[in-house]
């Protein structure tokens, strides 16, 4: 079986290529594929390289960092350099900063990890002007068809995350593959131990009912009436805004010419796939006529959400 090649690895591959490219950075979901397809790259590449992974060891720190760059840099003036799970490397993004701005260097460097709240964080403290973000998204309809023979109904239902597809023809291991490997992972690893969030059980509810309203539009007061805690349309919005960072979910302001309109309208909820929503109300939803009307608008608003520029909605 040939191994499929995500276009993001053709992407950066493109950018290493190139004379002097900026630091890469990988950010994404987790278990969507990104350090499988640096690897994959790995193979391609005709570029000597040095791979590591924080991940690897109980503790890093800057050291650690200082001798990854110091083992590439004895591998040749275009050495690749790939640090994995940087995020745990602490003030990583200073360390790096100081090492990129040292005249005369030619290195290859790509970043990636798991948390892309904690990189994407790092990026905008230390490293503005320094780097290119690749985005690596949920696996579309087209990637899963020729990855896994995934046929469109599979998808309304399950699609999203690769590493779940083999679980498919059992649901309660399904779940408990997406639930305890991948969400609790992000809400919990990614979330609650980096942001500052007074509910953490809040917090939990707000994301399986956030999941009941797959591209619907709803307003702020009306998700906020269904938590069972006081509280205001900020806290709602804050909450948005960390599943946002963590890819789990997007909410489209509404298209128009009047920017003032478009802040104040009230969101479409679109999440980023539709497992998330089978996730929580079964692998038979999609066949109920609405949901299912749901869903597909989800796997095209998903599917254009992945592409430049910004994406809004319109009621009529």
């Amino acid at each position: 079986m040939q191994t499929f090649i995500r276009p993001f690895v053709i992407q950066l591959e493109e950018r290493l290529s190139e004379p002097v490219p900026r630091i890469q950075v990988l950010v994404g979901p987790r278990q969507v594929g990104k350090t499988t397809g640096v690897r994959q790259l790995l193979e391609r590449s005709s570029l000597p390289w040095h791979y590591a992974n924080a991940d690897d060891l109980l503790a890093v720190d800057r050291t650690w960092l200082l001798q990854q760059w110091q083992q590439a840099r004895l591998l040749g003036p275009s050495a690749l350099l790939i640090i994995d799970e940087i995020q745990k490397v602490p003030n990583w993004s200073e360390t790096i900063k100081g090492l990129w701005d040292k005249p005369g260097h030619t290195m290859r460097l790509v970043v990636l990890g798991s948390s892309s709240l904690q990189l994407q964080k790092g990026l905008t403290e230390s490293l503005a002007g320094r780097f290119e973000l690749i985005r690596v998204y949920h696996w579309t309809l087209p990637e899963l068809c020729q990855a896994f023979n995934y046929s469109f109904e599979q998808y309304l239902s399950y699609g999203g995350y690769p590493g779940a597809v083999r679980y498919e023809p059992d649901f309660e291991r399904w779940y408990a593959y997406l639930k305890d490997s991948i969400i609790e992972s992000v809400i919990g690893k990614d979330i609650l131990l980096n942001h500052r969030v007074a509910n953490p059980a809040l917090f939990r509810q707000a994301f399986e009912i956030i999941c009941r309203y797959p591209a619907q539009e709803i307003s702020y007061t009306k998700l906020l009436g269904q938590l069972q805690d006081k509280g205001n349309t900020d806290l709602v919005k804050y909450y948005l805004e960390l599943y946002s960072g963590a890819f789990l979910v997007q909410s489209l302001a509404k298209f128009s010419t009047r920017e003032h309109l478009t802040r104040s309208s009230s969101p479409k909820i679109l999440l980023a796939c539709p497992a998330l929503y089978t996730m929580h109300y079964g692998p038979d939803a999609a066949k109920n006529s609405e949901v299912r009307g749901r869903l597909f608008e989800l796997a095209v608003g998903a599917h254009l959400h992945q592409l430049p520029g910004t994406l809004t909605y319109w009621r009529n």
